[in-house]
């Protein structure tokens, strides 16, 4: 039930009666017109601008037009309180109590649907996130960026749209190389004890190959360790294989499960990135030419060379971009191309990219090959995840015990577990940087916001166990006619916004609005809670050891919603704390 969308239907359904009745003009397109919350200083449930929008059809100024539509909306609703014009022209509605009494019935009735948005087109969506190269476990960077996608799939999913989860692996190029001899010479050192060259900046050197040495040493005595030329081919899958055996591990920990892996070595290998280059031929979409040496390089060792170039130019691109080096190599860019044309001929409907904060300058490149490719500005959705700060005693916090100088998942999670993860990481907008503070999180107080809400759950339930009812169970009761007093009415107020919040988080990919919206409704729950110490009335349970029906309704429908909101999270919500 989104009592926004019922008004803003009920709204546009007046202003065209009004408009038969030649008592307003409409434009062509009615386009624009919302029902929003309107601001907390004035004392209204719904504010619509439906005013402003059709002013100038009108000509006349918006107080005068929300004139004429304020009258009607008040003549058409018998569960309006009243109807106040706030300047320039937005039209405030507040409802009578009844109005709230018919709502909580109604979403008690429907809590498996609440908040999902039934009039939206389902689509197909394609969700690409973490893919980390398979060269070690992931970090607590990585972290951030796994959450965004996992919960941008359950809001999506949520509300009902098909969604793929995918992990592009790159398996294919120097990093590989150096990383499989980096394997090679932790075997060397464990079988013939061989110093590991550390001294080589380009191999990894991680005490984790250690764990990836012995295991590939275990399960396969019969390869001999003396020429890596000759089990190069054989040595980078094995090693790969443990990357990603250690990657799905640290992924699980943070509840997270991916429905493909995607190998970069298996498109290049199928000829993928020669298709694509076809097609950009074909297409006339690339040239040969000269690129000009990177701004704020060392220009005299820049050698211009005849490359393979790419017109990103045509679709929004600063500068042209290479696809083929001059020695025949394709570049990392190619195969992401050929990836992305994968991704198209899969026939998703959006594809959703995030990105770390590291590879945000890359947007604009990987945005104009799709719309080559899909002739369609909005195929490709890039969402970017921003660095976090780990903050301990209010110091950055370094507890990695492993070289590699970098904070793994399992580090993170060891200390504070998934669910302060997950819920913190999601705490701010993925496009700043996140301050991650383990002083909060383990505090049991209204500044950790995962105990905050967490511990609203655990507060209702401690009361239906007190009654002995099942708070997962459906309740039915046989009274009616409920009365909600104004600090209850609040609460259901927020609790109408559920499908708001889902709504915006889903179209505009905003994972963060679902912990801020459950805050919101969890301190406003606590401080109602809090009135029953001096206040017998505000009471849930009363001296006769029982609950109203409406106080049974009101805390059931407020469990859902947080229970809700904390699965697509992805967040525990415990009985007892």
């Amino acid at each position: 039930m989104n009592i926004f969308d019922q008004y803003l239907d009920k709204i546009e359904k007046i202003i065209l009666d009004l408009s038969k009745n030649n008592k307003l003009v409409l434009p062509e397109k009615l386009d624009g017109i919302t029902a929003e919350i309107p601001p907390s200083k004035f004392n209204s449930d719904i504010s619509t601008n439906v005013a402003m929008v059709l002013s100038k059809a009108n000509q006349k100024p918006p107080s005068d037009v929300a004139d004429i539509i304020a009258e009607a909306i008040k003549q058409s609703d018998e569960l309006i309180e009243n109807i106040t014009i706030v300047k320039p022209g937005f039209i405030n509605i507040k409802f009578k109590s009844v109005f709230w009494t018919n709502f909580i019935k109604e979403v008690n009735k429907n809590s498996k649907t609440f908040g999902i948005n039934t009039k939206e087109k389902k689509k197909n969506y394609l969700v690409e996130f973490v893919s980390a190269n398979p060269t070690g476990p992931l970090h607590v960077g990585h972290s951030r960026g796994a959450i965004l996608g996992d919960v941008i799939a359950n809001i999506l999913l949520f509300n009902k749209h098909k969604v793929t989860k995918e992990y592009y692996v790159n398996d294919y190029g120097n990093q590989i190389v150096n990383f499989t001899k980096s394997v090679f010479f932790r075997i060397r050192e464990i079988t013939f004890n061989e110093p590991f060259p550390y001294d080589n900046e380009d191999l990894y050197p991680g005490d984790y190959l250690i764990d990836f040495a012995k295991n590939i040493i275990n399960t396969n005595n019969n390869i001999s360790y003396n020429d890596f030329n000759k089990i190069s081919v054989q040595l980078t899958a094995l090693s790969i294989e443990e990357a990603l055996k250690l990657i799905k591990k640290n992924l699980n920990s943070l509840g997270i499960n991916h429905d493909n892996f995607v190998s970069e070595k298996k498109l290049v290998t199928n000829l993928e990135v020669e298709k694509v280059i076809d097609f950009f031929e074909k297409n006339k979409f690339v040239y040969k030419g000269k690129i000009q040496a990177p701004a704020g390089g060392d220009n005299n060792k820049w050698v211009e060379k005849e490359q393979l170039l790419f017109k990103s130019t045509d679709f929004g691109d600063d500068k042209d971009r290479v696809l083929q080096k001059s020695d025949g190599t394709w570049t990392y860019f190619a195969s992401d191309v050929a990836y992305h044309k994968n991704k198209l001929d899969r026939k998703f409907d959006h594809l959703i990219n995030i990105l770390g904060a590291d590879h945000a300058g890359y947007i604009k490149r990987i945005s104009s090959s799709v719309e080559a490719l899909s002739n369609s500005k909005d195929k490709l959705i890039c969402k970017v995840s921003q660095l976090v700060k780990l903050i301990k005693d209010k110091k950055p916090f370094k507890m990695s015990k492993r070289k590699g100088d970098y904070i793994t998942v399992d580090d993170l999670i060891n200390e504070v577990g998934k669910d302060a993860t997950r819920f913190i990481m999601l705490n701010r907008s993925s496009d700043v940087e996140l301050d991650f503070d383990f002083d909060n999180v383990i505090e049991k107080s209204k500044d950790n916001p995962l105990y905050y809400v967490q511990y609203s759950y655990a507060r209702i339930a401690s009361v239906f166990r007190h009654l002995g009812i099942d708070l997962k169970s459906e309740i039915k009761i046989k009274k009616q006619d409920f009365k909600y007093s104004d600090d209850e009415i609040s609460i259901l107020k927020k609790i109408s916004e559920w499908p708001k919040c889902i709504d915006s988080a889903s179209k505009k990919l905003e994972p963060h609005r679902i912990p801020t919206y459950l805050y919101e409704l969890a301190s406003l729950f606590h401080s109602y809670w809090n009135l029953g110490k001096d206040n017998p009335q505000k009471r849930f349970i009363n001296d006769e050891k029982k609950i109203t029906d409406e106080k049974l309704i009101f805390l059931k429908v407020i469990s859902d919603v947080v229970k809700s909101g904390m699965n697509i999270v992805g967040v525990s919500v415990p009985e007892k704390m």
